[in-house]
């Protein structure tokens, strides 16, 4: 008997939503809704916890979760939804309305934007595969 190989539009791998067309916009539309959800509770929370606690919600809810596989979808044309969510979780937390610049809240609150964080992930994997081809290059010679 033959085995078919089925041909899917997208799959989910280690986490990550691939589409057949690498646009990962299955994966950001699944980020978005996520996200979506955070900047929920973050609003439902903020009258009851202070301020550091909310940053903390940020950052393990949200970051971490937009930070997960960004050097492949970073650079996707649909990544500004994940920045308009990400610059909405910000006014949520400093108080301030929907149409306010939010450009000095990141640096109050010392958090990379989603291009910033992209770029130094990007670096971050130059620095160790550099580190990794020369310690391999040293091991062979």
């Amino acid at each position: 008997m033959l085995n078919r190989i089925s041909n899917n539009l997208y799959t989910k791998f280690l986490g990550l939503i691939v589409d057949h067309t690498l646009s990962w916009k299955p994966h950001i539309d699944h980020l978005i809704n996520k996200q979506s959800a955070v900047c929920y509770v973050i609003r439902s929370v903020k009258s009851y916890v202070n301020k550091n606690a909310i940053i903390v919600i940020y950052h393990s809810l949200f970051h971490a979760v937009m930070t997960y596989g960004i050097i492949f979808l970073g650079n996707s044309s649909h990544s500004f939804q994940v920045f308009r969510l990400q610059k909405k979780a910000i006014r949520i937390i400093m108080g301030y309305g929907n149409r306010e610049s939010c450009r000095n809240l990141f640096k109050d609150l010392k958090v990379l934007l989603l291009m910033s964080q992209y770029i130094l992930s990007l670096l971050t994997l130059c620095q160790i595969t550099e580190s990794s081809i020369l310690q391999i290059m040293k091991f062979t010679t």
